[in-house]
Protein backbone atom coordinates (compact mmCIF):
# COMPACT_ATOMS: atom_id res chain seq x y z
CA UNK A 1 0.00 0.00 0.00
CA UNK A 2 1.41 3.39 -1.02
CA UNK A 3 0.89 5.97 1.73
CA UNK A 4 1.36 9.71 1.41
CA UNK A 5 1.17 12.14 4.32
CA UNK A 6 0.50 15.83 3.80
CA UNK A 7 -1.08 18.76 5.59
CA UNK A 8 -4.86 18.53 5.53
CA UNK A 9 -6.82 21.20 3.66
CA UNK A 10 -10.39 22.47 3.91
CA UNK A 11 -11.55 20.03 1.20
CA UNK A 12 -10.56 17.19 3.58
CA UNK A 13 -12.78 18.28 6.48
CA UNK A 14 -15.76 15.95 5.91
CA UNK A 15 -13.55 12.92 5.34
CA UNK A 16 -11.37 13.77 8.37
CA UNK A 17 -14.46 13.99 10.58
CA UNK A 18 -15.66 10.61 9.26
CA UNK A 19 -12.27 8.99 9.89
CA UNK A 20 -12.14 10.54 13.37
CA UNK A 21 -15.62 9.26 14.25
CA UNK A 22 -14.69 5.75 13.11
CA UNK A 23 -11.27 5.57 14.76
CA UNK A 24 -11.69 7.37 18.09
CA UNK A 25 -13.79 4.61 19.71
CA UNK A 26 -11.02 2.10 18.96
CA UNK A 27 -8.73 3.83 21.47
CA UNK A 28 -11.30 3.85 24.27
CA UNK A 29 -11.28 1.21 27.01
CA UNK A 30 -14.34 -1.05 27.21
CA UNK A 31 -15.60 0.79 30.31
CA UNK A 32 -16.30 3.99 28.33
CA UNK A 33 -19.98 4.33 27.52
CA UNK A 34 -21.26 4.78 24.01
CA UNK A 35 -22.88 8.06 25.14
CA UNK A 36 -19.55 9.43 26.36
CA UNK A 37 -17.83 8.42 23.11
CA UNK A 38 -20.60 10.07 21.08
CA UNK A 39 -20.39 13.23 23.20
CA UNK A 40 -16.63 13.46 22.66
CA UNK A 41 -16.99 12.95 18.91
CA UNK A 42 -19.72 15.62 18.73
CA UNK A 43 -17.71 18.07 20.83
CA UNK A 44 -14.20 17.54 19.41
CA UNK A 45 -14.30 15.66 16.10
CA UNK A 46 -17.08 17.30 14.07
CA UNK A 47 -16.64 18.98 10.71
CA UNK A 48 -17.00 22.36 12.42
CA UNK A 49 -14.20 21.49 14.84
CA UNK A 50 -11.91 20.33 12.04
CA UNK A 51 -12.58 23.60 10.20
CA UNK A 52 -11.41 25.41 13.34
CA UNK A 53 -8.40 23.12 13.75
CA UNK A 54 -7.25 23.79 10.18
CA UNK A 55 -7.46 27.56 10.68
CA UNK A 56 -5.69 27.53 14.08
CA UNK A 57 -2.06 28.69 13.64
CA UNK A 58 -1.02 26.63 16.69
CA UNK A 59 -2.29 23.36 15.17
CA UNK A 60 -1.17 21.15 12.31
CA UNK A 61 -3.44 18.42 10.95
CA UNK A 62 -1.78 15.79 8.79
CA UNK A 63 -3.72 13.38 6.60
CA UNK A 64 -2.44 9.98 5.51
CA UNK A 65 -3.77 8.88 2.13
CA UNK A 66 -3.72 5.72 0.13
CA UNK A 67 -4.60 6.73 -3.41
CA UNK A 68 -7.12 9.53 -2.76
CA UNK A 69 -8.71 8.03 0.38
CA UNK A 70 -7.81 9.44 3.80
CA UNK A 71 -6.88 6.43 5.92
CA UNK A 72 -5.61 8.23 9.01
CA UNK A 73 -4.69 11.54 10.50
CA UNK A 74 -2.56 13.19 13.17
CA UNK A 75 -2.92 16.51 14.95
CA UNK A 76 -0.15 18.54 16.54
CA UNK A 77 -0.72 21.42 18.98
CA UNK A 78 2.03 23.82 19.99
CA UNK A 79 2.76 24.08 23.69
CA UNK A 80 1.81 22.57 27.01
CA UNK A 81 -1.58 23.25 28.62
CA UNK A 82 -2.04 24.73 32.08
CA UNK A 83 -2.82 21.26 33.48
CA UNK A 84 -0.44 20.82 36.44
CA UNK A 85 0.12 17.11 35.78
CA UNK A 86 1.14 17.77 32.18
CA UNK A 87 3.28 20.75 33.22
CA UNK A 88 5.24 18.50 35.61
CA UNK A 89 5.61 15.68 33.07
CA UNK A 90 6.72 17.77 30.07
CA UNK A 91 9.95 19.42 31.16
CA UNK A 92 11.70 19.81 27.81
CA UNK A 93 10.45 23.01 26.17
CA UNK A 94 9.33 24.24 23.74
CA UNK A 95 7.04 21.26 23.28
CA UNK A 96 4.39 20.14 20.82
CA UNK A 97 1.51 17.85 21.73
CA UNK A 98 0.70 14.92 19.46
CA UNK A 99 -2.97 15.33 20.24
CA UNK A 100 -4.34 12.70 17.87
CA UNK A 101 -2.98 9.96 15.66
CA UNK A 102 -5.47 7.45 14.29
CA UNK A 103 -5.63 5.01 11.36
CA UNK A 104 -8.67 3.22 9.96
CA UNK A 105 -8.82 -0.38 11.22
CA UNK A 106 -8.68 -1.93 7.73
CA UNK A 107 -5.30 -0.19 7.26
CA UNK A 108 -3.68 -1.28 10.53
CA UNK A 109 -0.33 -2.91 9.91
CA UNK A 110 0.15 -1.28 6.51
CA UNK A 111 2.60 1.40 7.66
CA UNK A 112 0.17 4.34 7.84
CA UNK A 113 0.69 4.96 11.57
CA UNK A 114 4.47 4.93 11.16
CA UNK A 115 4.22 7.28 8.18
CA UNK A 116 2.02 9.64 10.22
CA UNK A 117 4.38 9.47 13.22
CA UNK A 118 7.42 10.17 11.06
CA UNK A 119 5.71 13.16 9.45
CA UNK A 120 4.42 14.43 12.81
CA UNK A 121 7.86 14.30 14.43
CA UNK A 122 9.37 16.06 11.42
CA UNK A 123 6.71 18.78 11.54
CA UNK A 124 7.22 19.22 15.31
CA UNK A 125 10.90 19.80 14.62
CA UNK A 126 9.97 22.31 11.92
CA UNK A 127 7.96 24.13 14.62
CA UNK A 128 11.18 24.41 16.68
CA UNK A 129 9.95 21.99 19.34
CA UNK A 130 12.53 20.30 21.55
CA UNK A 131 10.08 17.58 22.58
CA UNK A 132 6.78 15.99 21.61
CA UNK A 133 4.31 14.80 24.22
CA UNK A 134 1.02 12.92 24.19
CA UNK A 135 -1.61 11.45 26.48
CA UNK A 136 -2.56 7.79 26.08
CA UNK A 137 -5.13 5.83 28.05
CA UNK A 138 -3.43 3.69 30.67
CA UNK A 139 -5.38 0.65 29.41
CA UNK A 140 -4.32 1.11 25.76
CA UNK A 141 -1.28 -1.16 25.70
CA UNK A 142 -1.21 -1.37 21.90
CA UNK A 143 -0.82 2.39 21.54
CA UNK A 144 1.73 2.54 24.36
CA UNK A 145 3.88 -0.07 22.59
CA UNK A 146 3.64 1.87 19.33
CA UNK A 147 4.68 5.11 21.02
CA UNK A 148 7.51 3.37 22.87
CA UNK A 149 8.79 2.01 19.56
CA UNK A 150 9.02 5.62 18.38
CA UNK A 151 11.02 6.85 21.36
CA UNK A 152 8.29 8.03 23.75
CA UNK A 153 8.61 7.23 27.45
CA UNK A 154 6.13 7.62 30.29
CA UNK A 155 6.84 10.84 32.18
CA UNK A 156 3.68 11.19 34.26
CA UNK A 157 -0.08 10.78 34.41
CA UNK A 158 -3.14 12.96 33.90
CA UNK A 159 -6.92 12.71 34.01
CA UNK A 160 -8.78 13.05 30.72
CA UNK A 161 -12.43 14.10 30.53
CA UNK A 162 -14.44 11.88 28.19
CA UNK A 163 -18.08 12.94 28.09
CA UNK A 164 -19.34 12.77 31.67
CA UNK A 165 -16.54 10.43 32.75
CA UNK A 166 -12.86 10.68 33.45
CA UNK A 167 -10.13 8.43 32.13
CA UNK A 168 -6.56 8.02 33.33
CA UNK A 169 -3.81 8.69 30.81
CA UNK A 170 -0.08 8.30 30.80
CA UNK A 171 1.78 11.37 29.62
CA UNK A 172 4.52 10.18 27.29
CA UNK A 173 7.34 12.42 26.07
CA UNK A 174 9.94 12.14 23.31
CA UNK A 175 12.87 14.54 22.98
CA UNK A 176 13.63 15.76 19.47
Amino acid sequence: MRIEVAAAVDADIAELADVAAETFPLACPPSVTADNIAAFIDQHLSEARFLGYLSDPDRVVLAARSNTRIIGYAMLIRGVPDDGDVQRAVTIRPAVELSKIYVLPDCHGAGAATALMTAALQRAGDLDARSVWLGVNQQNGRAQRFYGKHGFTIAGTRSFRLGTGFENDYVMVRPL
